[in-house]
């Protein structure tokens, strides 16, 4: 009796593609060789590599989580809550990423961080264009704002837009009326490019939501949205301690009051009335 034929595997190449014509396909979509030489430091002193290399890498997150919030914001204005909160799952999950940055960071002492302090002038992170677009979306509005970026047309124009667009909370609150849910005129017709101010009418009406079905798609938006706001209060207080502990009560870089304006930032929510509502469901 024969044996039956065995299929014969097809053979693997012991080592893969390496002959191009040009640059590497990966280099044409990462473009890692523009990433990688985009580190100029300005001191000697080894230790600012990594404070450089943390900033930028906090810089593409930024623009990640804005593209999420944005699209998070796009598909509410059409009534997609599936695809809204589809982003903002990803964005909690970038959010945990970008809140790790500050760990190389976290321990520097003071002595560490004057090594290279000098380096940065008056630069600061309050002047990132791409957190402050990451502020617009969160409702955290302010005209003065723009002004750092005067100098910059493409990227003052980008944020001038984004002051006047609708914040996602805006867009969010924009539903739970449509839905039926009692939000008041002066909320739903206020000038979007002021800051958002709570309201009392808006904590009830998710009190109302939060005390229905718990499966229903707009209380998943609320915890969906509730885990971004824990997570940017998490980035508040963690950038305010990697600053108490490398420069104390020092006036800041850019030439704010340094930790005593991060810790005004610290004591503000995000979305506020979900956080309220909850004493009252």
């Amino acid at each position: 009796m024969s044996l039956q034929a065995q299929p014969t595997e097809a053979s693997e190449p012991e080592t893969p593609h390496l002959d191009f014509a040009g640059t590497t396909p990966y280099e044409d979509y990462v473009q890692a060789d523009v990433l990688t030489h985009l580190q100029h430091t300005l001191s000697d002193d080894p230790g600012e590599m990594v404070f450089l290399v943390t900033t930028q890498v906090m810089e593409l997150w930024f623009t990640v989580i804005v593209h999420e919030w944005e699209t998070a914001a796009n598909a509410l204005r059409g009534d997609d809550v599936p695809t809204a909160v589809a982003a903002l799952k990803r964005s909690v999950r970038e959010l945990d990423a970008l809140n790790a940055s500050w760990r190389p960071l976290a321990q520097l002492t003071p002595a560490q961080f004057n090594s290279y302090r000098a380096a940065l002038g008056e630069g600061s992170g309050f002047q990132s264009a791409m957190y402050r677009r990451m502020e617009f979306l969160l409702g955290e509005k302010s005209a003065s704002m723009l002004v750092p970026h005067r100098g910059a047309p493409r990227v003052h124009a980008e944020l001038e837009k984004a002051l006047h667009e609708p914040s996602l909370y805006d867009e969010v609150l924009r539903l739970l009326a449509r839905r039926g849910y009692a939000v008041p005129d002066a909320v739903l017709t206020r000038d979007v490019s002021q800051r958002y101010e709570p309201s009392a009418e808006v904590e009830a009406a998710w009190t109302a939501l939060y005390s229905g079905d718990p499966e229903d798609e707009l209380a998943r938006l609320g915890e969906a949205l509730t885990n971004v706001a824990e997570l940017v209060w998490r980035w508040r207080n963690d950038h305010l301690v990697a600053t108490r502990r490398a420069m104390g009560a020092k006036t800041g870089t850019g030439g704010s009051a340094g930790v005593a304006w991060l810790e005004k930032r610290a004591q503000k929510n995000v979305f506020p009335e979900l956080w309220t509502a909850r004493s009252y469901v």
